[in-house]
């Protein structure tokens, strides 16, 4: 059978040697002075968030001859097909073969690269060159496996399943429990009956004082505290996205201090120019002010970069933690005690007009945050490579800061500051299902406002009749886990260098 017979196209080299039959040259690898394949990045053609297919450069294929293509994914690339044409080891163009697959790694066991294929490669994580994996292993993508960044396994798909249902569950639970307890305890059937009745459904009964209670006590505190936690894990949940950095939160870029510094400055200037919303409208006007700021300091030819970005943020958090010192150093005792709250965070001030003010900027994260879910899934490979893949990067990273600084300055103007929540709940979730924002978001929010309640529960009932600040019990709970991932995340690296 000739070569030609046998690949079913014309791959022979233009000039064979003497002597060399066809059934010799069948099995045979590219010669070694044979022009290179040309080369393009793979990400371009590796990457398919959401089962799309990303139509872009598709990879030269490299065939060892004698060996049937196989795909290496099994998703097709756009304009493959028997009609499409490639490039032969020749430079010529080869028509009526099958492209559809990607290319298949030659078995010998030092394949030669091109000085193209080996700089894209990196590019891609799980390939031979990404970091983290062996020197010479071969590539993490096998027949089937999915083309995205960090792909989830099928445990991990399968939690992803189950995750969001089993996660608003858990919250009516809490919310129930948090609801009924306290100083003075109120069964869970009558919480129930209550919130049927307040709903127009005669279902159960419950006693006016308990009524009363819940109404007027608990259910703004817990309803606070779902608000609160939904803005802070998602918030967290897309500053780790955009930064590509697992250890950011929200105080990253100075929108806490800011808020902080916005409601101590009304307090001890006296400022009333909202009325009874002043401290709190200036609160969220710092937050939002410091973060542009931040922003603005950090932008240079038209570009932000992420380290001069988490750089300008903390010398932005330092000024304005020494803004913070300064009026309270010529505070009095009265305006000490209001400052308190701002910096150790509290749901004491929960109310019904507060939570309807709080509803826009949770609601703004919940349906707009997720529309950039595929963005920050490509930005986990980096500017360049996002960039390479269509990803608007600075229009993508200026949305997200924005909507993170309303998330967070909203947060903290009701609450007060409330730390290590969009830093711990975002952990939490890639534990049990990968790093997908699709998945991530609305299960960060969803999780952060389980764990802000619980806390909340538990910061009013562990010192009765005394109330633990909620900001303090947050960061007892919340620094120990840092300290864990920052091992955790030394020893995977095995180092910082």
């Amino acid at each position: 059978m000739s070569l030609q017979q046998h690949t079913g196209r014309d791959d022979t080299p233009a000039g064979p040697a003497a002597g060399t039959s066809a059934a010799d040259a069948v099995g045979t690898t590219t010669p070694v002075n044979a022009p290179a394949v040309p080369a393009v990045p793979s990400a371009a053609v590796l990457l398919a968030i959401g089962g799309e297919e990303v139509k872009g450069p598709r990879a030269a294929p490299v065939v060892t001859v004698g060996e049937p293509r196989t795909a290496v994914c099994g998703a097709p690339v756009a304009g493959a097909g028997p009609d499409s044409s490639a490039p032969s080891r020749e430079g010529r163009p080869t028509t009526g073969h099958d492209t559809s697959a990607f290319a298949t790694r030659s078995p010998d066991p030092a394949p030669t690269k091109s000085a193209g294929s080996a700089a894209s490669s990196s590019a891609v994580p799980g390939s031979a060159s990404a970091p983290g994996s062996a020197p010479g292993s071969a590539s993490a993508l096998t027949p089937g496996s999915a083309l995205t960044p960090d792909a989830p396994s099928a445990h991990v798909r399968w939690h992803g399943r189950w995750l969001i249902p089993g996660l608003f569950l858990l919250l009516l639970v809490t919310c129930v429990f948090a609801a009924g307890t306290g100083a003075v305890r109120i069964p869970a059937s009558e919480v129930i009956a209550s919130l049927l009745h307040k709903m127009g459904f005669d279902v159960g009964t419950v006693s006016d004082r308990n009524h009363s209670v819940l109404w007027a006590i608990r259910f703004p505190r817990v309803v606070l505290g779902i608000l609160v936690g939904v803005c802070l894990g998602c918030a967290g949940a897309a500053m780790q996205g955009v930064f590509g950095n697992p250890l950011a939160e929200p105080a990253v870029i100075g929108v806490s201090s800011g808020a902080a510094l916005g409601a101590v400055g009304a307090i001890v200037l006296g400022v009333s120019t909202f009325g009874t919303w002043t401290v709190t409208g200036f609160a969220f006007l710092g937050g939002l002010i410091t973060t542009l700021t931040v922003y603005l300091l950090s932008r240079s030819n038209g570009r932000t970069e992420v380290v001069t970005l988490i750089l300008t943020g903390v010398a932005v958090n330092a000024l304005a933690g020494a803004g913070i010192g300064l009026l309270t150093f010529i505070a009095d005792d009265a305006e000490l005690r209001s400052i308190s709250f701002w910096n150790l965070g509290s749901l004491g001030g929960a109310n019904w007009d507060v939570i309807w003010a709080l509803v826009p900027f949770a609601l703004l994260g919940l349906l707009v945050l997720p529309r950039y879910a595929r963005a920050l899934d490509l930005l986990s490979l980096g500017e360049r490579g996002a960039r390479h893949l269509g990803v608007d990067t600075e229009r993508v990273r200026l949305v997200v800061v924005v909507l993170t600084a309303m998330l967070v300055g909203a947060a903290v103007a009701a609450a007060g500051v409330v730390g290590f929540i969009g830093l711990v709940v975002p952990h939490l979730i890639r534990l049990v299902a990968g790093p997908r924002h699709a998945l991530l978001l609305p299960a960060s929010a969803l999780l952060g406002a389980i764990v802000t309640v619980a806390a909340d529960l538990a910061a009013r009932t562990v010192a009765l009749p005394a109330e633990v600040p909620l900001g303090v019990l947050t960061a007892l709970l919340g620094a120990p886990f840092f300290l864990w991932l920052l091992r955790r995340t030394r020893s995977r690296q095995r180092g910082w260098a």
